[in-house]
């Protein structure tokens, strides 16, 4: 409901609220606490004994403790009910009652320390100007009464305060306000620190699942794609030539275990988080593999590589050798070209990957996912390369990637 409230006003409830996000977050979250009943009430018990031990010490300078002074000593702790869910009226609240306990020339005592539990609560909840405000106005409002108007306030014995009081109360304040903005900092910094983490972790999250996802689509477009090649072929040779059946169906067996290794490995890095895969990913060292599945659809892949080959580290590597296990697959199901080039080049601090295949396109729906292409494209990325798939201009497709990359470091 309050999603959707948020909607209709044009945005979320801090955005118009006027503070700062993460403070008004804050604020939403003390709201939701139960009314600090306990903290309070010790409050409240304290404020009365400490006044009436301080009464015992300013009796001849003060008012003595009526029953108006013991309701202000409470209302001021009733106000401190309200400092999660209503913390402005809670500070304004306490300053008002501690001014008019002040007029009325009973003793100094802790009531004051009313005034400072409602201007921390009104800071750190993200109400400064409140705070300010609230202990602005008791400040003036004792400079008047101890300098200007205590003749015509009670008690009618007394003189005015001396100034140097003044320094004291202006510490005090001062004293006030920079604990509150200190532990309000805190928070915001926690709150922050807070927001970040959830957010790099759902980032990670995010990368995972589509790390998984890519790994599951390239596993499986490749292999249910020789799978559904060799399952035609078989179909047509069943009855002519059985000889030619069996040798498609061994295929779709060894193609359907090795995708089944390979799926089962994604698997386990599910189950068992954080510890090493059981086998190692593969990597441009299987191309010799790539070649000879290709080769049972009747596809014929001619390879060839340029510059000094070197170790590559393991994300390098296992994101050349899908790069080229995806662009056979696509030339497997989209042209009608029986040949493909595949081209390795390694040169310092990169590797280029170059992939063709003659066409035409067939133009007949292979089944795939659409998914192909940009999966490339996101592998690529992770590592800072580039990716160019596209029709050349003497016909056919090609697929190109620039990765770079740096020699996997030997012990």
């Amino acid at each position: 409901m309050e999603e959707q409230r948020a909607r209709r006003c044009g945005g979320p409830p801090w955005a118009r609220g006027g503070g700062p996000p993460l403070m008004r977050l804050w604020e939403a979250r003390r709201n939701a606490a139960t009314v600090p009943w306990p903290s309070t009430l010790a409050l409240a018990v304290f404020v009365m004994v400490g006044t009436g031990f301080a009464a015992k010490g300013q009796a001849a300078t003060s008012s003595p403790l009526d029953a108006f002074a013991r309701v202000l000593l409470l209302a001021g702790p009733a106000f401190l009910l309200l400092r999660n869910r209503r913390p402005v009226v809670a500070v304004f609240g306490v300053a008002a009652t501690a001014l008019l306990y002040l007029a009325g020339g009973y003793p100094h005592g802790p009531i004051f320390i009313t005034v400072a539990v409602g201007c921390f609560a009104a800071v750190v909840s993200g109400h400064r100007k409140a705070a300010w405000w609230a202990l602005g106005g008791l400040w003036a409002g004792h400079l008047l009464i101890a300098h200007w108007l205590y003749a015509y306030l009670p008690p009618g014995t007394d003189d005015a305060a001396p100034w140097g009081e003044e320094v004291v109360i202006a510490a005090w304040v001062v004293a006030i306000l920079a604990g509150s903005e200190l532990v309000r900092i805190r928070r915001e910094v926690w709150a922050r620190e807070r927001a970040e983490r959830a957010a790099s972790e759902k980032r990670r999250a995010d990368e995972e699942r589509l790390r998984i996802a890519r790994e599951l689509h390239d596993v499986l477009a490749h292999s249910i794609s020789v799978i559904n090649v060799q399952a035609g072929v078989g179909l047509a040779l069943l009855d002519n030539d059985p000889e030619q059946a069996r040798t498609a169906l061994t295929t779709i067996k060894a193609a359907s275990k090795e995708a089944l290794g390979e799926v089962r490995q994604v698997l386990d890095t599910l189950r068992t988080q954080g510890d090493a895969p059981r086998a190692p990913a593969p990597g441009l060292d299987r191309l010799p593999e790539l070649v000879e599945q290709a080769a049972s659809t009747g596809l014929s892949v001619e390879t060839e590589t340029a510059g000094e080959r070197v170790p590559l580290p393991p994300g390098a590597d296992l994101a050349a050798f899908r790069i080229v296990q995806e662009a056979l697959t696509n030339v497997v199901r989209h042209s009608g070209s029986r040949t493909a080039r595949v081209r390795i080049a390694y040169a310092p601090g990169r590797l280029e990957l170059r992939i063709d295949d003659e066409g035409p396109a067939t133009g007949s729906d292979a089944g795939g996912s659409g998914n192909g292409l940009a999966g490339m494209r996101e592998r690529a990325a992770a590592l800072g390369g580039t990716i160019e798939a596209g029709p050349r201009p003497d016909g056919g497709f090609r697929v190109r990637a620039d990765l770079p990359v740096r020699p996997k470091e030997t012990m």
